[in-house]
Parts: C-alpha cells; structure tokens; sequence
C-alpha cells in the first residue's frame, strides 16, 4: 500500500475526524503496552531495568515500534508511575511480570495526606519518562509518542485501598471527590508535562472506573467528571486524548458520550460496530481480543482485523493490555493486516 501520510499524520487527523486512507494501528502504551518478552529477549532491552533508566526505556519503546509494526511509540510500560509518586509501594516485577501496586499507601479516604502540586511531576520516574518523551519525539518527528497516563480512579484506586475505597464512594463521598480532585490536578500536571515534553497524543487508561466495578450512578458520579477534567485541561493544549474503558459498557453506555476525549478504547466483548453507530460522531478504537493475540492462530487475529477494517473501526488496536507472553507473529498478524493490505 502506498500511505498518504506518515503514521503522526494520519493518527492526528483520524483523532481530529479528517478523511484517512487507512485506519492507523497503535498500541498507546501503559495498560495497553507491547513490550512482550519476544521483543525484549531478541534486543536487550528489558524490563523492569527500563522503568528506571530513560535511555533503556526509549531503546526498548524504539524497538516496539520497528519489531511489531505498531504505528506509534508508547511509553511508559505499566500503570504505577503516578500512584508511586503519590505514596504507595510498587513491585516491580520481572522480564515476565509487569509492576503492580504493592501496598497502598493510605487505609481510607480518610486518611489520605495531599502532598503539593506537582508530586508526580517531580518524581524520579515520572522524570525518566519525561526525559524518554523529549528524546523519542525528537528521534522520530514522523511517529505519534503517546504518553500514557493512568485514569483518575484507577489512580485514587492505587493509593488507597481499593475494597475500602469503592465503598467510600458511597459512605464518604464527599472526602472521595476531594480524592479524587486531588488526584486529578497532580495527573493534569504531568500530563501537561508529557505533552510540553513531546507527547503528540495522551492516551488515559481506567481500568477501575467501569460499568461492572462502580455500576451506572458512581460511573456517572465519579468516572465521567474526573476523566472530563482531566481530558479537557490536555485538550486546552491542543493535544488529543484517546480514553479507554474497560469491560462490558452496556450498562454505562449512556454516560460514555459524556466523554471528552478525541477517540474512545473499549474491550473485546464490546461490539465496535454498534457502538460507533450508537454513540453518533464518536471516534473509536479497538478492539482486537488479546487472548486471541496470545493464544491464537496467525489467520485468526488476521480474520478478526480484517472484520474491524470492513465495519469502520476508526483505529485499530488491541482491546485491552497484552499479556508479555503474547507472541511477536500475532502482533504482527495484526500490524501487517491493516498496513499491507
């Protein structure tokens, strides 16, 4: 195929709803990385040595994107950069294992300290993926780097106890929203960070803040309005932002047009077909199954592109976070699916 535009243009003008000649093929990083151990054994790069050095960390982002054929470059490669800087102790894994949250660092709503503005964006990782953004975007002026950050819930959900904040949200709601604003203002900040770093597009993952874990009222209540901030304060830069759900969105179907963002990422269970003609003007994004990608054959990831490209996807990508152990030939099964056709 002989592409129009380069993969930064034709992302920026799918996002900004202009005529593409294809869709484009991402994987925005964060929840949804492909920094799987095929990749990493075959170049040296590894994690979890590149959480912590921006060098690594943009060698191995750099080799994503020449190893899988993903039309962008996304950085970082887990969800626990924020809720580190705001307090909480992280594991951070193996070659095999992302990082996860340790420990929480709070009990309650109750009990959260607010340290001052900016805490994530002065934190030593944030600091390495800034520094990564800067350098990659200048590598490579032609490709989208898409700083990923993790969604204001899921966040809040990382530096207090989950269980306990879940049920806050009904019992102290309204020391849960003086949360959650928190939380919120110090992830602007960073991602106003990324941005003026070179992020061409912020992509913001919550995966705590769906339809099956807060159900429709705190969905509305604490989901939309946090992520409505968030997203409106990068838009004000000019920078787009894709936002992804997770899980089944039926029974929060109503409050996804609420949404600010320039494109929204749902799961695989989603019909992507149905929803972008349910939800008028929406630009969407998906949804290619990631236990297909990991467990299934070559032809089948390719049948299951080949069906989002004939329905109008908007941009393909996987429907959620890939498993480490998914193999290289599936990712690019898919790639090559929507670039070669």
């Amino acid at each position: 195929m002989n592409d129009t535009f380069s993969p930064k243009e034709r992302l920026l003008r799918t996002l900004d709803k202009k005529s593409v000649e294809r869709p484009p093929v991402i994987c925005p990083g964060g929840m949804m990385n492909a920094a799987i151990v095929d990749v990493m054994t075959s170049t040296g790069h590894t994690l979890p040595d590149a959480h912590g050095d921006w060098q690594l960390m943009s060698g191995l982002a750099s080799d994503v994107k020449e190893l899988t054929g993903f039309e962008n470059i996304g950085i970082p490669f887990c969800m626990t950069v924020e809720a580190e800087a705001l307090g909480s102790q992280v594991d951070f894994g193996t070659l095999e294992c992302e990082p996860k949250i340790q420990k929480e660092v709070f009990g309650s709503v109750e009990a959260v300290e607010y340290l001052s503005p900016g805490a994530v964006s002065r934190s030593p990782r944030a600091g390495v993926v800034l520094q990564s953004v800067a350098e990659l975007s200048k590598r490579y002026p032609d490709i989208p780097v898409i700083g990923s950050v993790t969604g204001p819930v899921s966040t809040a959900a990382s530096i207090v106890d989950p269980m306990t904040f879940l049920k806050q949200l009904r019992k102290s709601r309204e020391t849960a929203h003086r949360v959650m604003d928190y939380v919120t203002d110090q992830l602007i900040d960073y991602a106003r960070l990324l941005a003026d770093n070179g992020a061409s597009v912020i992509s913001i993952a919550d995966p705590t803040a769906t339809g099956e874990i807060l159900g429709p009222r705190f969905f509305d209540d604490f989901a939309v309005p946090y992520l409505n901030k968030l997203a409106l304060a990068v838009k004000e830069l000019g920078v787009p932002v894709i936002i992804h759900i997770c899980g089944d969105v039926n029974m929060v179907k109503p409050m996804l047009a609420k949404l600010r963002s320039d494109a929204l990422s749902v799961d695989a269970m989603v019909s992507l077909r149905k929803l972008k003609s349910e939800l008028d003007g929406v630009t969407v994004m998906g949804n290619v199954s990631t236990y297909l990608l990991e467990f299934g054959e070559e032809r089948a990831v390719q049948s299951a592109t080949q069906g989002l490209k004939a329905a109008g996807i908007d941009i393909i990508a996987p429907a959620c976070g890939l498993s480490t152990s998914t193999p290289l030939r599936n990712i690019k099964a898919l790639t090559h699916t929507v670039t070669d056709d």
